[in-house]
């Protein structure tokens, strides 16, 4: 059933628009507990690790791993990377999230089918006082072949995206963002989404947050439906939108609710955004039946797929 949005959403366009003020006539609820819904990762494994330089050296730090005790891996720093960054870069999440991964179940160390040599820091992008991009090249080789596998590696961590319908006269529509997306070189048209800000995983918490931001609504935690959580427990409820050169994984999420036709059109234009951090986004409004062709965006359409598929299973909430 659609979730009822009130009339006084109109005059609420203008700014952030609390959901708590209108009339909800049923409320969607995160299909799964939320404890388990953020419990996205198995327990880290202990690693030991040593760092080390001089003047006529590189910077250096040695890691041991327990899928390979005994074969230390040796971590370098590019020339022309600063001592700084080069520490925030081994202490800093995205590295040790990659790490643990290499060693979970699934991971390409579990099965001892392969080694981890070597990791060279090729680049550092801090996003304030942490480290929002991580570049690296990862030697891993195959003992099979002895050959090395493909290994550059783009880290940027887990982000969130939400999928917004909203059923208006008879039609279903999809709140999209229009952006400047200057490695595309093309303004895009796509689903509001964002990076977790710290690496506690609260999935839900973020996605509300950029839905406010970038569309100007706001949602409640138990309005959200989490697609990805209605996928196998092997793919860690994450999907990855990239795998071949980013480790960037996706909570998939879906928000419903009906509204008047006015609120449709206001909607359709509105500029949100942080304009001093150079955030130039477009709200734009599009019929739901015409959005897997409108869309080059890749969160867009996983969205849709689970989506379509989680109702076509009966797996939704009424």
């Amino acid at each position: 059933m659609w979730t009822e949005i009130g009339k006084s959403m109109t005059h609420l366009l203008r700014s952030p628009m609390p959901l708590s003020a209108f009339a909800l006539a049923k409320r969607l609820v995160v299909s799964f507990p939320l404890a388990q819904l953020l419990h996205r990762h198995t327990t880290p494994k202990p690693f030991c690790s040593r760092m080390s330089a001089t003047p006529s050296t590189s910077l250096t730090h040695s890691i041991s791993l327990p899928t390979q005790l005994g074969q230390p891996v040796q971590v370098l720093a590019a020339p022309g990377l600063s001592d700084s960054e080069f520490r925030a870069a081994i202490e800093s999440s995205l590295f040790r999230q990659w790490l643990k991964n290499l060693e979970c179940e699934n991971g390409i160390l579990a099965n001892g089918n392969m080694t981890l040599t070597q990791v060279l820091i090729q680049g550092v992008d801090m996003f304030g006082k942490r480290i929002g991009f991580l570049k690296f090249k990862a030697d891993i080789i195959d003992k099979g072949t002895g050959k090395k596998v493909p290994g550059i590696v783009f880290a940027r961590g887990p982000a969130v995206t939400v999928l917004i319908l909203l059923e208006s006269e008879g039609t279903t529509y999809a709140v999209l963002t229009e952006q400047v997306r200057v490695p595309t070189g093309r303004v895009v048209l796509e689903l509001p989404a964002g990076m977790l800000d710290d690496d506690k995983g609260d999935f839900v918490g973020t996605a509300v947050r950029e839905v406010e931001e970038e569309i100007g609504i706001r949602l409640k935690l138990e309005d959200m439906v989490d697609l990805t959580a209605f996928l196998d427990p092997s793919t860690g409820f994450k999907v990855f939108p990239s795998p071949g050169g980013c480790d960037e994984e996706l909570g998939l999420f879906l928000y419903r609710g009906r509204v008047d036709k006015n609120i449709i059109t206001q909607l359709e234009g509105k500029k949100t955004g942080c304009v001093k951090n150079g955030e130039l986004i477009k709200v734009r409004v599009v019929p739901y039946e015409k959005l897997w062709h409108t869309t080059p965006d890749a969160k867009a359409l996983m969205a849709i797929a689970i989506y379509e598929m989680a109702k076509k299973e009966g797996l939704l909430p009424q």
